[in-house]
């Protein structure tokens, strides 16, 4: 490890500390904001269990569940993002690029609109993540075959996943021009990245997907900083170089097939996110999950809250904020990828 890279891994527990800081910040103030403003002092009475009626409902049943999803989300699509980022060696990998994404989304957007009416209720919020994972785990397929020749290499696999991500995104436009016009608008609406109809059923469907599979993800964090090496390095270094691949491939997709059922098809999210974890902590895999985890986290807490709270009635979907906010770096991206 160089020096530089020393300096930056030293800065671990200060950055982990400064963004909890900063995300307890932020919880507070999007509980305050909204088209019914409550005082931060009436929000922590409101905590304590001091609060009226109507200030409870707000907080609890609606602003709650929906900072808490928002967090979920960005912390699942930012991890998927390093592990994607990392398995490919390419610094332009995320899911929605891959086409990973869209896989899931054409999968809820089958579910919307073949069996969501038919099963209704609570029950359809647990199913539709695997419904996303289903899609999510065909668009990697298509991808991994695809890309293999003697092996995946690295950039086939990124040039592979643009054309999954074309074909499924033409698939969906077809899907819903037959789809009825409520239909059509939940299935538009949640393409473009929304927290919608977010309550504590959907906390519940995709916490259990963040609390296994980051943790998980952390784990194999050493083979990702093998991988960084080249495959022929690794192998000799006594990684099971495709077997680990098609394992860690696997948490990928899961956690951004799970992230897309709770908050549409957000981009961006996860390619920028892992860069910007890479210039602050260093390049070694097991101090950046984290720290993606809670920036992603903290970056769609922030988005969405500006999607709430700029154009008050009017709500702009999380996923075109962070698109907003991103774009400019993956265009300074790709320039600097000539």
């Amino acid at each position: 490890m160089t020096k530089e890279n020393k300096r930056k891994a030293s800065r671990f527990p200060g950055i982990m500390i400064l963004l909890l800081l900063l995300i307890v910040l932020m919880f507070f103030i999007t509980l305050g904001t909204g088209v019914i403003t409550i005082s931060p002092s009436d929000v922590i009475r409101t905590i304590l269990g001091n609060g009226t009626d109507r200030q409870e409902l707000v907080l609890f049943d609606i602003r709650l569940p929906r900072i808490i999803l928002a967090f979920l989300v960005g912390t699942g699509l930012a991890v998927s993002g390093v592990i994607l980022q990392g398995i490919t060696q390419n610094d332009l990998a995320e899911p929605g690029i891959l086409g990973i994404n869209t896989g899931a989304g054409f999968a809820v957007v089958l579910f919307i609109f073949f069996i969501q009416d038919s099963i209704g209720g609570v029950f359809s919020v647990f199913i539709m993540p695997l419904f996303a994972l289903a899609g999510a785990l065909l668009a990697a397929f298509l991808i991994y075959i695809l890309a293999w020749k003697n092996g995946v290499n690295p950039i086939r696999l990124v040039l592979v996943g643009i054309g999954i991500n074309a074909g499924f995104s033409a698939a969906l436009a077809i899907l819903q021009l037959k789809m009825n016009p409520q239909d059509f608008r939940q299935a538009t609406v949640w393409l473009s990245g929304d927290i919608w109809s977010a309550d504590w059923t959907f906390v519940l469907a995709l916490l259990p997907w963040i609390l296994i599979l980051v943790p998980l993800a952390l784990q194999k964090s050493n083979i990702l900083n093998v991988l960084r090496l080249g495959d022929d390095i690794a192998a000799g270094l006594g990684v099971k170089v495709e077997r680990d691949r098609r394992l860690l491939l696997i948490i990928a997709v899961s956690l951004a097939g799970a992230s897309v059922a709770a908050g549409g098809a957000i981009t961006f999210l996860g390619l920028v996110i892992p860069h910007i974890a890479r210039k602050v902590i260093g390049p070694l895999h097991h101090y950046i999950i984290p720290v993606s985890a809670l920036m992603g986290g903290l970056l769609l807490m922030v988005s969405d809250t500006i999607g709430r709270n700029v154009m008050t009635p009017t709500e702009i979907p999380v996923g075109i904020v962070v698109a907003i906010l991103s774009a400019p770096y993956f265009v300074y991206l790709l320039m600097k990828e000539n």
